[in-house]
């Protein structure tokens, strides 16, 4: 217990502080405002997530193609190096917190670009297969340093009121990847090749974002917008010694799980079901009206982003989130019982509308439960977790699809996935991290 009369070092650090940063003048400090420069963090961050995503994962159906074409490699030694791309960029996610202390916000994003950037031009050259894998690797560190943990940290420095909408603004970049950067890279691998393709687009990258992240990345003057108005800190923040959690303590908090598991069953049944909707859809409704609807969920996972941000700062995040999982799992059992075309295109639209959310949501919830200064370690192990489970989605699918046969059996798998992250997410009572009480010191 803390004696009495000793202070609480927890409490002490957070109100010095908030006594150390300058006041600012109240039309630059006021999130509600266009000349706000956070926004300008925030279109940084989109920018960031568009090139990243266009590239890290939108981008793996054309370089399939291309080197399937250009180098007569099967498909599963490619599959194979994107799939060791996705897992290693989930295990380094853990230590995202130690890099942003050691090089900063800033540095770290410059070193993303440049991992991205190699990964790229070696992806364009590529003739063997330790070149191919080689450049996986680096486009998994691209991921550490560009990724949904650093941008959902670098956004949460400069909002408290709008974190919500700001963090989904600069998701959508992410979404937007796929329309516009991998279009692209079709567009010119038509027209010049598939290496000057890649190296054209990178070029566009580097000039972009370099200047980008060199004038709008790092915090606030003062050490952060969210120290100088985040509300007082709650009894258990008090009660920590150093305000940081530990992963090992972490692993041991059922908060954790409750927002981990959650998030990892619904990435497990999302990403399966995308990568194979095609697939799937085809039979029922053939195969045009299934790239309509893969056109529509992705217009709408753009649109549930840009709509929920605008109210999400209002809401219960784990409330919004078990909507979400119950109405993808609505939206899978309309696709099941149903081959009318225009019931499974609402039913894809109803679906990706919560596409993108599922990922904004996590460091809504972390930032409401966990205090400022375990951010970047919860978000860090929770996104690793979470991340190296969806990755499995795929082959959980065609595992299920091979032992069924068909697959509405993948469908019910799904579906249930949904609805068991849905009743964990909702658990009130393991809702908050209660850290041991320390000794103060006199």
């Amino acid at each position: 217990m803390i004696k009495p009369g000793r202070p609480m070092r927890g409490f002490v650090g957070a109100t010095a502080r908030k006594q150390m940063i300058p006041a600012q003048d109240a039309g630059q400090s006021d999130e509600t405002l266009l000349r706000y420069a956070g926004w300008r963090v925030v279109l940084a961050c989109f920018l960031m997530a568009l090139f990243l995503f266009g590239f890290g994962l939108y981008g793996h159906g054309v370089y399939l193609a291309e080197l399937q074409r250009l180098n007569g490699w099967p498909a599963a030694l490619i599959s194979g190096a994107s799939t060791v791309s996705l897992l290693l960029c989930n295990i380094f996610a853990t230590f995202t917190n130690e890099l942003v202390a050691r090089l900063g916000a800033k540095r770290l994003v410059l070193l993303g670009i440049a991992a991205l950037a190699a990964s790229t031009t070696l992806l364009a050259w590529a003739t063997t297969p330790w070149q191919l894998y080689a450049a996986f690797i680096l486009m998994s560190l691209g991921w550490i340093g560009m990724g949904t943990v650093v941008i959902a940290t670098v956004v949460s420095l400069w909002f408290v009121r709008r974190r919500g909408l700001a963090i989904s603004l600069a998701f959508t970049g992410g979404s937007c990847g796929g329309v516009v950067v991998t279009p692209l890279l079709v567009f010119l691998v038509e027209w010049f090749g598939f290496p000057a393709a890649m190296l054209t687009v990178t070029a566009i990258m580097v000039a972009v974002l370099v200047p980008v992240a060199v004038a709008w990345i790092g915090p606030p003057a003062g050490g952060g917008l969210a120290e100088g108005q985040i509300k007082d800190p709650s009894p258990a923040e008090m009660s920590s010694a150093t305000g940081e959690i530990s992963r090992a303590k972490l692993l041991r908090s059922p908060a954790f799980w409750t927002i981990s598991v959650p998030f990892a069953l619904a990435l497990l049944a999302q990403i399966g079901f995308i990568v194979h909707q095609i697939a799937l859809l085809e039979p029922k409704i053939g195969l045009a009206s299934a790239g309509v609807a893969v056109s529509i969920m992705t217009f709408m996972a753009i649109a549930g982003r840009l709509g929920l941000g605008i109210f999400v700062d209002r809401l219960d995040p784990r409330r919004v989130t078990a909507v979400s999982l119950v109405s993808q799992a609505a939206a899978l059992l309309a696709v099941l019982q149903t081959d009318d075309v225009s019931v499974v295109l609402a039913a894809c639209a109803v679906f990706g509308f919560s596409i993108g959310n599922i990922i904004t949501l996590p460091p809504l919830i972390i930032h409401r439960e966990f205090n400022a200064a375990s951010f970047v370690v919860v978000m860090g192990l929770s996104n690793a977790v979470s991340g190296t489970v969806g990755a499995l989605g795929p082959g959980l699918v065609g595992l299920v699809r091979g032992w069924r046969g068909d697959y509405d059996a993948v469908l019910a798998v799904c579906i249930g996935l949904e609805l068991l992250a849905a009743a964990i997410v909702v658990q009130r009572g393991l809702l908050r991290w209660r850290p041991a009480p320390v000794e103060g010191r006199g």
